[in-house]
């Protein structure tokens, strides 16, 4: 028997479905992706903690789940709005519904919606607070939904990053990285390992004197959920790896992490950049890549011209929103978008190789 759900957006918009997932009642910021596939590596992307996802394909849950797909050890976001739900799912390999996953994982969500509408008042309106419920009254949602945070000046990469640290790949790997989790994916640490790193995972606030114990070759500044500008902590650490003139990749958050160590600004989005089907332009090779994207705050243009140290490396062909900087006095560079995308376009790949020759240029790789 079907449960009737609410979903209330900060603006007083009040909707009407069905419930899915686990009854209840869930906030956060209401933002939509565009990805025809991968709603599980959606829903597990740490960058997306606190946020509740409007999936705008028309069918959710038609192909299950599988474990080998999460980006995370579990669904990070607050959650789901869909428009048509399947508890039933076609693909052999999979061994459970979304259902009964997002059940199991405590995730809130709502179908029967007309997500084509909602997606196009969100574009008009922005991004804003939102309430699921299936168990409150609209009178009830709105005194609840005043207790929801703003992303806007949130700091959320200490919540979902490791506590621990800890390795992937090859212990032998001649090449070892210091990755900084700050809402890392899993398909990140993968592309690093299979071109022979060995990669430590050091939870967000670890300075950069305790990564430097194990000797690295080099840095990645990982993805992440919330507002780069009030990560004090973090904007040390990267200045500090700049300091010492460490090779450095930063993806999204740590994108925008290496500009603002390097004196430039960030900016909340209107709606933000979330799908896989952004056109970039890397402005090097004056090559086009369909890319995967998932960000809500974007480095501001306004300081570039008087940075002499930042060259922009790739624009989003849509808004012109930078896409992608280098700094010439450094062994640094940075993109916001995400070349490690599965499901998504592989155009991007090449970062990651960059990455690892501009290491083995820059360090005395297997001296240690």
């Amino acid at each position: 028997m079907s449960t009737k759900a609410y979903l209330l957006l900060a603006d007083g918009l009040l909707l009407e479905g069905k419930a899915i997932g686990k009854r209840g009642t869930s906030g956060g910021e209401i933002c939509f992706n565009t990805g025809m596939t991968g709603y599980q590596e959606i829903y597990t992307d740490p960058s997306y903690f606190g946020q509740i996802i409007v999936n705008t394909t028309a069918h959710i849950g038609n192909y299950g789940t599988v474990a080998d797909e999460q980006e995370s050890a579990s669904p990070k976001i607050s959650g789901i709005v869909v428009n048509e739900f399947s508890d039933e799912f076609s693909r052999k390999t999979a061994k459970e519904s979304l259902q009964t996953y997002l059940e199991k994982n405590g995730v809130v969500g709502i179908t029967d919606l007309d997500t084509r509408m909602l997606v196009r008042y969100i574009r008009s309106k922005g991004a804003m607070n939102a309430l699921i419920s299936s168990e409150l009254t609209p009178e009830q949602m709105k005194a609840e939904i005043q207790k929801v945070p703003s992303m806007d000046g949130l700091e959320l990469s200490s919540i979902v990053s490791t506590k621990t640290p800890y390795f992937v790949g090859n212990s032998h790997a001649p090449i070892r990285i210091a990755a900084l989790d700050l809402g890392i994916k899993t398909n990140i640490l993968r592309n690093l390992a299979s071109r022979n790193c060995y990669v430590q995972v050091f939870p967000a606030k670890t300075s950069f004197a305790e990564m430097e114990k194990w000797e690295p070759h080099g840095y990645f500044i990982s993805n992440g959920p919330g507002d780069p500008s009030v990560m004090d902590y973090a904007i040390k650490t990267v200045k500090e790896i700049l300091a010492a003139d460490k090779p450095t990749f930063g993806i999204c958050l740590g994108h925008q992490l290496l500009a603002l160590a390097a004196g430039l600004t960030t900016y909340k989005m209107h709606h933000g950049h979330r799908g896989l089907n952004h056109p970039v332009k890397n402005l090097i090779t004056g090559l086009g890549e369909m890319t995967s994207q998932n960000h809500g705050f974007a480095v501001s243009e306004k300081e570039i011209e008087k940075n002499i140290h930042v060259e922009v490396t790739h624009l989003h062909l849509n808004d012109n929103t930078i896409m992608g900087i280098r700094l010439k006095n450094k062994k640094a560079f940075s993109v916001q978008y995400h070349p490690e995308a599965s499901p998504g376009p592989h155009d991007s790949r090449y970062l990651f190789d960059q990455f690892v020759e501009m290491v083995k240029e820059g360090s005395l790789v297997g001296t240690h």
